[in-house]
C-alpha cells in the first residue's frame, strides 16, 4: 500500500500480476483471487482510481508439456471475470510469451500471436506488449495452421504440439507475406 500511494501521488497508473506469496498463479481461480484482492486493497484502501490499475494475468506458454501451461481457456476466463467483477480496471500481457516454444519459427508464432489476441480481446484484454507490424490477419492465416493454433489454445488435442512442429519444419520464410 506504501508504494501505491507513492505510485498514485506521481499520477501513474500501476500494473500488477498475478503472483502473491505463494509465486505465479497457473489457475483461472488463483489468478482472478490475486487480481480483486490487489483490486479491493488499492479500491478500498488506497482510494486508487480502477482506471488506473492494470492487471497483468500472466500469459503462459503453451506447448511446453507442463500441464498448467496447456489450456489458454485459464487466461481468456480470467479476463472475462476482471472485466465483469472489477470495473475500470484494464488488462495487459506480454503477448510473445505464448509461443516461445516456437522460437525461430516466426510464421508459426505470429500466427499463434493473432489467434490469441482474437480470443483474448473479446474476452477483455486492452492492450498487450506484441509486434503488431508484424501481425498477420486472422482471415489470412493458413487454414491448416490456423486450425492447429485453435487447438494448440483450447488444449484439444495432446498430440497438437507434435502436429505444430511438424507443420513448422515445412513452412519456411518464403511461406510469410
Amino acid at each position: 500500500m506504501e508504494k501505491a500511494r507513492i505510485i498514485q501521488r506521481y499520477g501513474a497508473a500501476v500494473v500488477i500480476m498475478a503472483f502473491d506469496e505463494e509465486g505465479q498463479a497457473a489457475e483461472t481461480d488463483r489468478k482472478f483471487a490475486i487480481c480483486e484482492r490487489s483490486y479491493n486493497i488499492l479500491v478500498s484502501q488506497v482510494n486508487f482510481n480502477p482506471n488506473d490499475i492494470i492487471f497483468d494475468p500472466n500469459i503462459l506458454t503453451i506447448a511446453t508439456g507442463m500441464e498448467e501451461h496447456a489450456n489458454y481457456r485459464i487466461f481468456i476466463e480470467c479476463c472475462s471475470m476482471i472485466k465483469e467483477n472489477l470495473p475500470g480496471a484494464h488488462i495487459s500481457g506480454r503477448i510473445s510469451n505464448i509461443s516461445f516454444s516456437f522460437r525461430g519459427m516466426e510464421v508459426v508464432r505470429e500466427a499463434m500471436h493473432c489467434v490469441f489476441l482474437f480470443h483474448a480481446i473479446k474476452a477483455g484484454l486492452n492492450m498487450g506488449i506484441v509486434n503488431a507490424g508484424a501481425l498477420p490477419l486472422y482471415t489470412d492465416i493458413q487454414k491448416k495452421l490456423l486450425n492447429l493454433c485453435e487447438d494448440l489454445l483450447w488444449n484439444r488435442d495432446p498430440d497438437d504440439t507434435e502436429k505444430m512442429l511438424l507443420l513448422a519444419q515445412k513452412l519456411d520464410k518464403g511461406d510469410k507475406k
